[in-house]
């Protein structure tokens, strides 16, 4: 479990109650990108349908970015001077969000249970990027670039539910 100790260091110009608190806002991001690269996975292994192929090969790339962000993000928390905690209890333990539920179906009913997981991670990533912005500039920059790629694959999902006439008919968008 993470130390509620403070650091014993951190980066040039933080105090180590800075650190410890963007580490803590980090530990967030940590819990909630490692859910979405399995997530992400599972709806890659258990989409069927018409769509298959397109949503499955969609996925890989997505999966493979994510697992990138939380790498980052696990460096960027040990250069705070914090153990990044990186287990599925703590994950488990830690989330205030409820299980991806579908297990073997089509494409778009996937994509949609996903936008909502996209809505979901989106937001909470943007609050992490707002309450580090007075705190610690390069952390902001690590949320801010990820909140680009997270919401360029959210489009990708949400071009699968498009209509013509730019409806997402039964996503969050309603």
């Amino acid at each position: 479990m993470p130390s509620k100790a403070l650091p014993k260091y951190t980066v040039p110009s933080l105090t180590p109650q800075t650190g410890a608190k963007v580490a803590a806002v980090l530990q967030g991001r940590l819990h909630a990108l490692n859910d979405l690269h399995l997530t992400l996975k599972h709806i890659h292994w258990n989409v069927v349908g018409p769509h298959f192929i397109a949503v499955h090969e969609m996925l890989d790339p997505q999966v493979d970015a994510v697992r990138l962000m939380v790498d980052a993000i696990a460096e960027r928390i040990a250069t705070l001077g914090v153990a990044p905690v990186g287990t599925p209890g703590a994950l488990v333990e830690a989330r205030s969000w409820d299980d991806y539920a579908i297990g073997r179906a089509g494409a778009i009913e996937h994509l949609r249970a996903l936008d909502e997981v996209y809505v979901g991670v989106i937001g909470s990533h943007r609050e992490a990027a707002q309450a580090t912005e007075e705190l610690d500039a390069v952390t902001n920059d690590l949320l801010i670039g990820h909140l680009h790629e997270l919401e360029l694959f959210h489009w990708f999902v949400r071009a699968h539910l498009e209509s013509s006439g730019g409806s997402l008919d039964g996503t969050s968008a309603d």
